[in-house]
């Protein structure tokens, strides 16, 4: 699906009196961190995914399960196939991450302290909780796999989704997620990360052009799903 950005900014409101210690963003940091997504958290991705559809007005189209994730999303190692990385956020420092195996993780995560002028108000902070102590929220994701480019006689990464959740947006994470994956494809000699966004969402066109990216008006999506793929089934070739 296509890429999300942020809507555009509100309106200026009258500016309120405030103290010294109020107007210091240092006084409101907000720990973040990119790291690869497991099984345990499809649940979020699911619920990450649902809230993409309605921002792109495409719920119609929307028709995966908890379990379809689960029964698709992991069954290769990171960065052969499906990939998702997670974008967490929390107003402590996170701790370390500890490998359920002893062999190493093929992903070390990123980490990063976003400062705010104010405090930042979740109203899902509940249901986005990754911890049991909720101090941990789920704030965003990037979907991605290999795909191949024969111009270039090289793979790449081909992004299916990137999305944030609302109310952290406008704050540098989406940035995070996108250059998370070209660092990845560059590290792993890859040629290119492809992906594709909606005609109406100016806003992530011009953040995708600001990322150096070049959109590709020349070019359309074709797409055989639902009926029209079926028909293949029984056809003779």
């Amino acid at each position: 699906m296509a890429a999300a950005a942020p809507p555009p900014p509100p309106a200026p409101v009258p500016e309120l009196s405030m103290t010294l210690e109020d107007t210091d963003s240092r006084n409101h940091p907000l720990f973040s961190r990119i790291r690869l997504a497991t099984p345990a958290d499809v649940p979020h991705i699911h619920k990450l995914i649902h809230q993409m559809a309605v921002f792109e007005k495409l719920t119609h189209l929307f028709s995966a399960t908890e379990s379809s994730l689960a029964a698709t999303l992991f069954n290769s190692p990171p960065f052969t196939s499906f990939t998702v990385l997670l974008l967490e956020v929390s107003p402590s420092p996170f701790a370390p991450l500890h490998s359920p195996s002893s062999s190493p993780s093929p992903y070390s995560p990123v980490d990063r302290v976003v400062y705010l002028d104010l405090p930042l108000d979740d109203p899902d902070r509940e249901t986005f909780a990754s911890d049991e102590t909720h101090d941990v929220t789920v704030a965003g994701f990037v979907l991605f796999f290999p795909n191949y480019s024969t111009f270039l006689a090289k793979p790449g990464f081909y992004i299916e989704d990137i999305f944030v959740r609302e109310c952290y947006r406008r704050k540098g994470f989406g940035r995070m997620l996108l250059s998370a994956v070209a660092k990845q494809a560059v590290k792993m000699g890859y040629g290119r990360v492809e992906w594709i966004v909606l005609d109406w969402n100016v806003n992530a066109i011009k953040f995708y052009e600001e990322m150096g990216a070049k959109v590709l008006s020349e070019w359309r999506i074709c797409r055989l799903t639902g009926d029209a793929l079926d028909a293949y089934g029984n056809a003779n070739i």
